[in-house]
């Protein structure tokens, strides 16, 4: 509309809410998300086990089921302890990486590969809520299918043994949400990092195992020459293996860690410097967002 005719009205009516506009990102995300069956298929199928989990406790508190089954004995089996909870948590923490690494690069990558960033920017629509937006797409996903079942279990757990035993295992069910919440976070910084500074969506994925399987190697190698134990500062999974059992057990673990998330006997490092690998990881990646979410690109 031409300015001269003087005929042009800024808008004056209502303004949606600003918690709304977070979530029109995710909204259409998802939808894409839904089209895509090989996803579909796999975030289902990564409910099964926590189902096996769920029928072996159901089990264990069901004579007559172990009666049918001719298997009475099976109780002492398997013990529904603080194992049994770390064993769930990592397995649906090793699928989550293998979700991660599928979701995570279509969020930001075809964005900036189609300079369509600057369209975001140029609404009532902040970088951070930008950021805030995408990540939320990863953390429904992963905590639907990390946190969400563990607590089910431990409440059904709960249910069966009597609630005298959810107020002596509380320390499981903080577990499992503050234990979930950090790799959850981790995983959606990393992912959005890299699909920020990786265009290609295949090559983003990649490297995101690439930087579990590498960093894990270097630390091995690390520790092997020069005959320490710093290099596990490298693996991500004993990092988080390592805070897991702290989150579980406090100061007096009984276990190492959790499948795919061990910290070996013996060459375990202060507490702390785990925490600080972690926090270091994830402000490297915030600045890389930083350095890429922009409304405009200067080329030279």
């Amino acid at each position: 509309m031409a300015v001269y005719k003087k005929t042009y009205r800024p808008y004056e009516g209502a303004l949606t809410a600003h918690w709304a506009r977070l979530l029109v990102i995710p909204r259409y995300a998802f939808e894409d998300l839904h089209r895509r069956k090989f996803l579909s298929v796999f975030f289902f199928a990564t409910f099964l086990y926590p189902l096996i989990c769920a029928i072996i406790i159901y089990v264990q508190h069901n004579a007559s089921a172990l009666s049918l089954i001719g298997a009475q004995g099976a109780q002492h089996l398997i013990s529904i302890n603080v194992v049994f909870f770390l064993s769930l948590l990592g397995w649906q923490s090793m699928m989550a990486l293998f979700l991660a690494a599928f979701v995570g690069p279509s969020q930001v990558s075809p964005d900036l590969a189609n300079n369509a960033l600057s369209l975001y920017l140029a609404r009532p629509f902040s970088r951070t809520e930008y950021v805030l937006s995408k990540m939320s797409v990863l953390v429904i996903l992963l905590s639907v299918m990390t946190w969400v079942p563990g607590l089910l279990l431990f409440g059904l757990e709960s249910y069966l043994e009597g609630w005298s035993w959810a107020v002596d295992h509380a320390r499981i069910a903080s577990g499992l949400f503050f234990g979930a919440w950090v790799w959850i976070l981790l995983l959606a910084l990393l992912a959005l990092a890299l699909s920020a500074w990786v265009k290609w969506r295949a090559a983003a994925g990649a490297l995101m195992f690439g930087l579990f399987f590498v960093l894990s190697a270097f630390g091995a190698v690390i520790n092997g020459v020069e005959r320490t134990n710093w290099g596990h500062l490298f693996n991500i999974s004993y990092l988080v293996g390592s805070v897991w059992v702290w989150l579980f057990e406090g100061g007096h673990p009984t276990t190492n860690g959790a499948v795919f998330f061990r910290a070996p006997r013996g060459e375990t490092l202060p507490l702390w410097t785990s925490w600080v690998g972690l926090a270091v990881l994830a402000l490297i990646c915030l600045y890389m967002l930083a350095r890429k979410i922009r409304g405009a690109e200067v080329v030279r």
